[in-house]
């Protein structure tokens, strides 16, 4: 049975009386390269767990578990289980089960797999709730040793910019802060089932086994990067103004400049060692002034 093939995509829906939910974000893949692509970039060791958030009616599930050990895969739709039984019934090494990532236990049922080897997740996330996922995963504390995630190719570049580029934003700088993304390539919409409006692409998330930068203060540490962004068009002193009450903005600078920086400079500049040696210095005050 070939899982990407529009026809039967289709029957399969059919057959379970089932309609592609617009709330879940279902667009499922049509290209059997695209799928495989995916799944064999997804992690580097074959004694994997993977992790699939929203397997849909299992053809990514299918790749993933002729590749690797196990596949636990996380389902929102209460509909596409027994889809999932029937297309999945010769892969003996997946476990489904019917949750919503954002409320699931992962702790709990990822905890058997992790005392057995690596686990790395896989994910078509919709575009609608990509960063919430992305964080729960990444803020779970977790040891994954990948997350690749199929998202919008707008987020995409955001989660692989640079300091400097446009396009840098507080996501930019958390998400390195846990590892170092890598954008592998762009599916174009006309390889999903329905066609979504926007491109796709697949970014893989090497998660570090130890941060290499560590904030004094990690809460001041995240409260800064997103002080900074806030308001894009300002400069620093006046967005870090807008959140640190604490501290007058006159201050600001001084703390801005005594870290090597500009007082014109704004958030977007900045890499995840810069917010660390800014927010140790906000911090200091900060814990000074009580």
């Amino acid at each position: 049975m070939n899982l990407c093939d529009i026809k039967t995509i289709k029957q399969v829906m059919a057959m379970f009386s089932l309609n592609f939910r617009k709330e879940f974000g279902q667009n499922f893949l049509t290209n059997n390269m695209v799928v495989e692509d995916i799944a064999d970039n997804c992690c580097t060791h074959a004694n994997s767990t993977i992790l699939e958030i929203g397997p849909g009616i299992g053809s990514l599930t299918r790749e993933l578990s002729l590749r690797y050990k196990n596949v636990v895969a996380l389902e929102i739709d209460h509909g596409l289980i027994p889809v999932l039984k029937y297309t999945l019934h010769s892969c003996h090494n997946v476990k489904v089960i019917n949750e919503d990532v954002m409320k699931a236990d992962l702790d709990t049922i990822l905890a058997p797999y992790f005392a057995e080897g690596p686990v790395s997740v896989c994910a078509n996330l919709p575009y609608y709730i990509t960063t919430p996922i992305l964080m729960k995963l990444l803020e779970s504390t977790l040891p994954f040793e990948y997350i690749t995630i199929m998202i919008q190719s707008e987020v995409a570049d955001r989660l692989c910019a640079t300091p400097g580029d446009k396009n840098c934003g507080a996501i930019t700088s958390v998400l390195n802060y846990y590892g170092q993304p890598e954008n592998l390539f762009t599916v174009t919409a006309d390889n999903f089932i329905p066609a979504p409006k926007v491109d796709s692409s697949v970014v893989r998330i090497k998660l570090h086994r130890e941060k290499p930068y560590n904030p004094v203060d990690e809460a001041t540490f995240f409260r800064t990067i997103r002080a900074s962004f806030e308001q894009r068009r300002k400069t620093l002193p006046n967005s870090l103004a807008s959140v640190f009450g604490e501290l007058s903005k006159e201050e600001l600078i001084e703390i801005i400049v005594k870290c090597g920086y500009e007082p014109t400079i704004r958030g977007e500049k900045l890499g995840v060692a810069d917010f660390v040696t800014l927010s140790d210095e906000i911090f200091a005050r900060i814990k000074d002034k009580k």
